[in-house]
């Protein structure tokens, strides 16, 4: 698609300097910008680049004052940052408007699909399915029985729901996430004997999943994701894990069975969390900390393996690694006293 400056000025509010019929058709960073590209400056580290820059439009905020001639036509904005964010967004849902269903994909005639849905090849969708409106189902894309997908959720290739998941409006699934594989419980009391997982998985509106996730089923009951928790990749949520509203973890994340997250939290990348425990709503937790026990405390930060308070932890080890010189001297000490 393409579009002239005058047409992105008037999308953004802003004003033009330059050329007002240059045309636009993709997107680039200002260092490697291109004939027919728009850009932006926002941070100062790269005001260098706009005055060689190739690309045909920039966007600049209103105070950004040139040194040297600009080649670029330039469109000021209040912030530069937010309204190219702004037309990153708009670009998005232009390439990700699919409609129509594929003589390639499988729905079942007990299925009920909304209007405006999208399946693409090979997609599968079986018994008992609710699909909602403006729902996007792309390449292999499985969904299993009995299942419930919200109006306006995305469903990338290759992702998998299996039967009676709850997913709800305005979710983004990414490709490779499993939803509602069995939960990990054997009876070691009974030869290893497979427990059977009855249970389902919930996952509410608004939630964003990365790829290669997997989300298990529960025993009983459900396993739950609360309005608006984001995921990043390679995510594992246990059987009956519940996570709180508007809760982020970064990837390889783990939390073990039938823990409950609060609201609003943030964990780092590698962070893992052991069974039947519970943690307060804003806790954050530091890349690769192990949490071994409840946090019962709001708006906590902790960090490292087991885990416990950030501040804490930070003296403790600057005493670790001073531990061999520690060491030393209480040799030193020894040997001295002995004398």
């Amino acid at each position: 698609m393409e579009f002239s400056a005058q047409q992105i000025a008037g999308l953004l509010n802003g004003q033009i300097e330059g050329n007002a019929d240059v045309k636009i058709s993709k997107l680039s960073k200002i260092e490697e910008g291109e004939p027919g590209s728009i850009s932006f400056l926002a941070n100062p580290k790269y005001v260098q680049y706009i005055y060689g820059t190739k690309a045909s439009l920039v966007i600049v905020n209103k105070d950004f004052v040139p040194t040297e001639p600009v080649t670029a036509t330039m469109i000021r904005v209040d912030s530069a940052e937010i309204a190219f964010s702004k037309l990153l967004e708009m670009y998005n849902q232009v390439k990700l408007n699919k409609t129509g269903i594929s003589k390639l994909g499988f729905i079942s005639e007990s299925a009920k699909t909304g209007e405006n849905i999208y399946l693409g090849e090979f997609a599968f969708v079986g018994e008992n399915v609710k699909v909602g409106n403006n729902v996007k189902i792309y390449p292999q894309v499985y969904i299993g029985d009995n299942s419930v997908i919200g109006d306006n959720t995305t469903l990338f290739s290759g992702v998998k729901i299996y039967s009676e998941t709850q997913i709800g409006k305005n979710c983004i699934i990414h490709s490779g996430t499993v939803i509602g594989s069995d939960g990990f419980r054997f009876n070691p009391q009974n030869d290893n004997q497979k427990i059977p997982q009855i249970g389902n998985v919930i996952i509410e509106d608004d939630v964003e999943i990365g790829a290669n996730c997997a989300i298990d089923r529960a025993t009983l009951g459900s396993t739950i994701l609360r309005k608006g928790v984001k995921f990043d990749n390679l995510i594992h949520i246990a059987h009956n894990v519940e996570i709180g509203e508007n809760t982020y973890i970064a990837a390889h994340g783990v939390v073990a069975g039938s823990t409950k997250i609060g609201k609003n939290c943030m964990f780092s990348g590698q962070v893992g969390i052991v069974g039947h425990l519970e943690i307060a709503d804003n806790t954050i937790i530091t890349a690769q900390s192990g949490i071994s026990k409840s946090i019962t405390k709001k708006g906590e930060v902790q960090m490292g393996s087991p885990a416990f308070d950030a501040n804490k932890y930070r003296k403790a080890y600057i005493h670790f690694r001073n531990l061999d010189s520690i060491v030393q001297r209480l040799n030193t000490l020894e040997r001295e006293n002995k004398q």
